[in-house]
């Protein structure tokens, strides 16, 4: 059928499809009374109506290749869509789980499972649907509720390929909240989904000195909240004895200066699986070496907007600086934490309220339109989605400041551990990672020699100065001859550093053990052994990164 005959059809059908429109935007009534973003919601509406006649024009199409198999399906199956085919086979979740690519991509809704690769190109939503692919799209059709119509019902039930087992049914009630997801590179290693929370592979790691966006390494408390650079604002509030309230769009954060800092973000847990591994378990995202990351960013400095609002240099004593974001939790708070007052005005920490990210517009996984950038300091202080900034006398009273991101030394328990007395952690300490070789691989060596490679990093603006390998336990090092690091002031190293060490092997040796250690410019090194500073939240873990290789000669 040509495009024309298609859309003669299609208008031929509108009121059908206007109805469907109106439908979508009944569903959404009840939110656009609540909504005062009125332009937002016109948006939603627009996208119903455009949606629904691109819907009708691929059903008009997909019931004339399909009309036959419907009639035949529809003679021998009266159920409903998503109700169980005896006629089909049974799929295990876990193999629904490897079609989520455009090559093979399957879902799932109730006990059906369904094959719509086809229709992928066909998607009025675009890529969003790559979000459900391998699962459910249950969760999805309940935000966007245009989709539950008889018709919509019948083209889901043409592309029909068998039944869920009973066994993988799962209750999705509360899936609601992540359907909006972005969509992440498949490259990531994927430690918990809900909230979305992934590494770099090692060896990609190495491969980069500043990451690229979509390889960085993702760390979300909560779902990520949809926002519009062109209606968000960031409130500063200051309370100097009489509290003062400006509010700033990104336009007008354009007033100030723009500049960029290079910085790596470092998770507090970096490192967390082999504390639990070698000593004992700790509570926490068994991170392994992959929770940091290194980019340019760029945006406006903290201390020069801190300034415009009023603030003072000789009003620091005792006062912090609280960042919230939009993200919102499932009791309806939005995560929070803060710095020091004197670390957010000391010209040299950089703080920045960043927009750009490698030079791209920040990505929604790394806080888009606007996230605070803190060098040196746990990632947990570079809030992202940033909406309000806060000066106070008191730190931050959610949770995430008050009962996480705190020291214990390696004797307190959780039945032990008084949180309101532990100091929170605003900056690192000297660590390292080798990335390339990885543990349990097998390497050739060349002319007697193994090459490997990895990272170096330090808080509080410290330079790496030296990264040392020991092929022996300890008995003797090989200092890595290659570094690269950014060229920044004194005290202002905020990127990581790559190196590269070879290692000398005698001919024969089959194993090889290596320790990697590192040093700042504080002659600051990493420990040796993990029991000596194991906590119970697995944080801080920086001790000698151990691997083990086979050699090939």
């Amino acid at each position: 059928m040509s495009l024309k005959n298609i859309l003669l059809r299609t208008i031929n059908q509108k009121n059908k499809y206007i109805n469907l429109a109106a439908t979508a935007v009944k569903i959404n009534q009840e939110q656009y009374n609540h909504r005062d973003q009125n332009n937002k919601y016109k948006k939603t509406v627009a996208t119903a109506l455009f949606s629904s006649v691109l819907i009708g024009t691929v059903l008009a199409e997909k019931s004339k290749n399909n009309k036959k198999e419907l009639k035949e399906n529809n003679e021998e199956n009266t159920c409903g869509a998503g109700e169980k085919r005896p006629d089909l086979p049974t799929y295990r979740a876990e193999e629904i789980s490897k079609h989520n690519s455009k090559k093979s991509f399957w879902v799932t809704y109730k006990n059906g499972v369904y094959d719509v690769t086809s229709f992928l190109p066909s998607h009025p939503g675009g890529d969003q649907i790559m979000n459900a692919g391998g699962y459910s799209i249950e969760p999805f059709w309940n935000v966007y509720g245009m989709h539950k119509t008889k018709e919509i019902y019948a083209l889901l039930e043409s592309y029909r390929i068998g039944n869920l087992h009973e066994d993988d049914m799962v209750d999705l009630s509360d899936e609601e909240l992540w359907v909006k997801e972005p969509i992440r590179d498949k490259r990531l290693i994927v430690k918990t989904s809900k909230p979305f929370n992934a590494e770099i592979p090692a060896k990609l790691q190495v491969a980069h000195f500043d990451t690229p966006n979509e390889l960085f390494y993702v760390r979300q408390h909560m779902p990520v909240p949809e926002l519009d650079s062109s209606e968000h604002r960031v409130r500063v509030t200051i309370k100097n004895g009489q509290t003062v309230t400006r509010e700033f769009s990104l336009q007008q954060l354009d007033q100030f200066p723009r500049t960029a800092v290079r910085a790596a973000l470092m998770c507090a847990g970096n490192r967390r699986s082999e504390m639990n591994e070698q000593v004992k378990p700790v509570k926490g995202i068994s991170w392994q070496g992959g929770a940091i990351s290194n980019a340019v960013w760029e945006g406006v400095l903290l201390i020069d907007v801190l300034k415009a609002c009023g603030l003072e240099d000789t009003s620091t004593a005792g006062k912090h600086v609280i960042f919230t974001g939009s993200d919102i939790d499932a009791t309806g708070v939005n995560f929070s934490t803060s710095i020091p007052l004197e670390q957010a005005l000391n010209p040299k920490n950089r703080i920045l309220l960043a927009t750009h990210m490698n030079g791209a517009v920040l990505p929604p996984d790394h806080g888009y339109p606007l996230r605070v950038i803190v060098p040196g300091a746990p990632a947990v202080r570079s809030v992202k989605w940033l909406e309000s900034i806060t000066i106070s006398k008191d730190e931050s009273s959610s949770h995430w400041h008050q009962k996480d991101y705190r020291s214990f030394n390696a004797s307190k328990t959780w039945e032990t551990a008084d949180f309101a007395s532990a100091p929170p952690i605003y900056s690192l300490p000297v660590t390292s990672a080798i990335c390339d070789p990885a543990h349990g691989d097998t390497v050739t060596a060349k002319n007697g020699v193994v090459e490997i490679r990895g990272y170096a990093y330090s808080g509080g603006g410290a330079k790496i100065l030296r990264v040392d390998i020991s092929p022996d336990c300890g008995k003797t090092w090989v200092q890595a001859e290659e570094m690269q690091s950014d060229d920044a002031p004194p005290q202002q190293h905020y990127a990581w550093t790559l190196w590269t060490a070879r290692i000398p092997v005698s001919k024969g040796q089959k194993e090889l053990e290596l320790w990697a250690k590192a040093t700042d410019s504080n002659f600051n090194t990493q420990p040796e052994r993990f029991n000596d500073i194991w906590n119970i939240r697995g944080v801080l873990s920086n001790a000698y990164h151990r691997i083990k290789v086979q050699i090939k000669h």
